[in-house]
């Protein structure tokens, strides 16, 4: 069966492999990226977000089976930590609370956004993630500047997770048919992670960085975790963060997971 499926991020990396693993499965996708893609918006802006999800809903006639929100910006020294903010946490949260109406409509319908590794293996900002989670941009996005960009990335993929986990038990999503869920990717073969590796303030700590895997992930690889939790043999998933980073958050936090309630 042909659904219609959303990609934001689109024009590269893992979202590019998605895009092309589900048409090759025989779906519909409407990308959305900056450039080379289907939709151009920037979802680091307000106006961007409003002009993505008015074009989806064109595109889509208003029906959505499925949604991936992969834009997303890495962490650098010389990059604006506000800039992480719009565009990992507000560019993702924004597109998917806009669109779960679209969602609703469709057929066995799915989202999955990406959040990171980042979230249990480095220091995160606790402040950072929950100025996100308040839902107001300006504040949040002056907090992203004080802390940085490098601080910023594992707090606005922290902020992604919890928020995914707060809002897919509830009634407007599990309750209404659609399952969300987020993947936690390791490092992974695309431009962003290249462009980390090649400042020279950084580059040697992404390098030095375990994975046990002794590799960087493929996108291809991501593509097919996505692929699964849109499809049906993925619908008891529920608000699940799936870590795929070949073993590097098992590796530095063994005891940590499952943590348990308090006896």
């Amino acid at each position: 069966m042909t659904r219609t499926i959303a990609v934001t991020g689109a024009g590269s990396g893992m979202g590019a492999a998605t895009g092309a693993r589900l048409r090759a499965d025989g779906h519909r996708v409407i990308g959305v990226d900056l450039r080379g893609a289907d939709i151009t918006a920037d979802l680091g802006a307000a106006e961007g977000r409003r002009s993505a999800i008015d074009a989806i809903a064109d595109r889509s006639g208003g029906v959505l089976d499925g949604l991936v929100t992969f834009a997303g910006i890495g962490g650098l020294p010389d990059r604006a930590g506000s800039l992480l903010v719009s565009v990992n946490y507000f560019g993702t949260v924004e597109l998917l609370a806009g669109l779960r109406p679209l969602l609703a409509a469709g057929d066995q319908p799915a989202a999955v956004a990406i959040s990171s590794n980042s979230t249990t293996t480095t220091p995160v900002a606790a402040a950072l993630v929950e100025a996100c989670l308040a839902g107001e941009e300006a504040p949040a996005r002056a907090i992203g500047d004080e802390v940085g960009s490098m601080a910023a990335y594992p707090a606005t993929k922290t902020a992604v997770a919890r928020w995914v986990r707060r809002q897919a038990t509830g009634a407007e999503w599990i309750g209404a048919g659609i399952t969300l869920n987020a993947i936690a990717p390791g490092a992974t073969d695309t431009a962003m992670v290249a462009e980390g590796r090649a400042d020279p303030e950084i580059g040697h700590l992404i390098d030095q960085f375990p994975v046990p895997a002794g590799r960087l992930c493929r996108p291809e690889e991501i593509a097919a975790l996505v692929a699964f939790l849109l499809g049906a043999e993925g619908r008891f998933f529920c608000g699940s963060v799936v870590f795929a980073d070949g073993g590097t958050d098992a590796l530095l936090r063994p005891d940590d997971w499952p943590a348990g309630m308090p006896g």
